[in-house]
C-alpha cells in the first residue's frame, strides 16, 4: 500500500491523487492540517531525505518567514518550522510499504515508483 502525505488542497497533489487514481493505484492520503504529523515520523524522512529537499522554499509559507530565521535555518530548525507549519513540507511524498519514498509529483517518476 502507497500512503501519500500533504495537503489536500493542494494543486500538485490534486494532480498527483488523479494520477494515481487513473493508474487504477490504490494510496491512503494523509492530510497534514487534518491527519497531523508525527515528530518521529518527520524526523525519519528528514535523515532519508534530507531536510532541504522537504522544505518548500518556494511556497508563501518560507517567504513568510522572517529572515532571521530563514537565514540561520538548519536540521533541528527546520523540523520544527515544519512542525509548525505543515504547509511548509514539499508535497507529495509518497512512501509504500518497503520505506520508499518519492517527493514531489513527476508522471514518470511515479510510473517508475509505482512499478518498482
Amino acid at each position: 500500500m502507497i500512503t501519500m502525505f500533504g495537503i489536500k488542497n493542494c494543486d500538485t497533489i490534486k494532480k498527483a491523487r488523479k494520477w494515481l487514481e487513473a493508474e487504477g493505484i490504490e494510496y491512503q492520503f494523509h492530510d497534514y492540517k487534518k491527519d497531523g504529523l508525527n515528530p518521529d515520523l518527520l524526523t525519519s524522512w528528514v535523515a532519508d531525505l534530507g531536510w532541504e529537499a522537504l522544505v518548500n522554499k518556494r511556497g508563501t509559507t518560507w517567504r513568510k518567514l522572517p529572515e532571521d530565521i530563514k537565514e540561520s535555518v538548519d536540521q533541528a530548525s527546520a523540523i520544527q518550522i515544519m512542525l509548525d507549519n505543515a504547509s511548509i513540507i514539499k508535497r507529495p511524498l509518497l512512501i509504500d510499504d518497503a520505506d520508499n519514498k518519492l517527493l514531489g509529483f513527476k508522471a514518470d517518476d511515479y510510473q517508475n515508483f509505482v512499478n518498482s
